[in-house]
């Protein structure tokens, strides 16, 4: 059996910004769940998010069985969340971060935390990354993808869009969306996926 797929949204979009990959994977038979997180336009915290997501998680596929994992822009890093801190990195096999804020972004440097916390938890140095990259170790077992876009003003500067385990890909397109939508972008993603 072809192992399952989990894909995490990020900040405005909906589970339908995977369409177009979905299509380019074509795997119709490979068991998927592209859980919707609501986040309130950024007013959920991340860690919430991924609890959320480990519920979704549990309830499709229970405990055990091993996963990918592919996250784009803010649902990278609600994944990494559920990697290390809720014990998914033991049963996921591969992660692709896209056009995620790992390291955090400067469009998020101007928010509030007690307006926006999801928002906030995306900052470059906020307390959720700083612990995150303490403990970057239990990232080990999975084998992490970063995807970027050197122009991504979203993901801002676009090439720290990265994680520091794994291989790291920047792909040719100009923006943030493009990452996701481009069809030299998803080649390459469904490419990599598929493998």
């Amino acid at each position: 059996m072809t192992r399952p797929l989990v894909l995490v949204h990020g900040l405005w979009d909906t589970p339908r910004v995977f369409h177009r990959l979905i299509q380019r994977i074509d795997q119709p038979d490979r068991p998927l769940l592209a859980p919707h997180l609501p986040h309130g336009l950024g007013v959920v915290p991340l860690r919430e998010l991924a609890r959320r997501l480990d519920q979704h998680i549990q309830q499709k596929f229970g405990r055990e069985t091993t996963i990918d994992l592919l996250g784009f822009s803010m649902g990278g890093v609600i994944g990494r969340i559920w990697l290390q801190e809720l014990r998914g990195a033991e049963r996921t096999d591969r992660f692709f971060s896209v056009g995620s804020p790992q390291n955090g972004t400067l469009a998020a440097l101007a928010v509030p935390r007690r307006l926006l916390a999801g928002v906030a938890d995306m900052k470059p140095a906020s307390d959720l990354l700083k612990q995150l990259n303490r403990q970057v170790g239990a990232l080990a077992p999975v084998a992490c993808r970063s995807y970027f876009c050197r122009w991504d003003l979203m993901v801002s500067p676009g090439w720290k869009a990265v994680l520091a385990q794994g291989t790291q890909t920047e792909l040719p397109v100009w923006t943030h969306q493009q990452l996701i939508a481009h069809p030299q972008a998803l080649q390459r993603l469904a490419q990599d996926l598929g493998g």
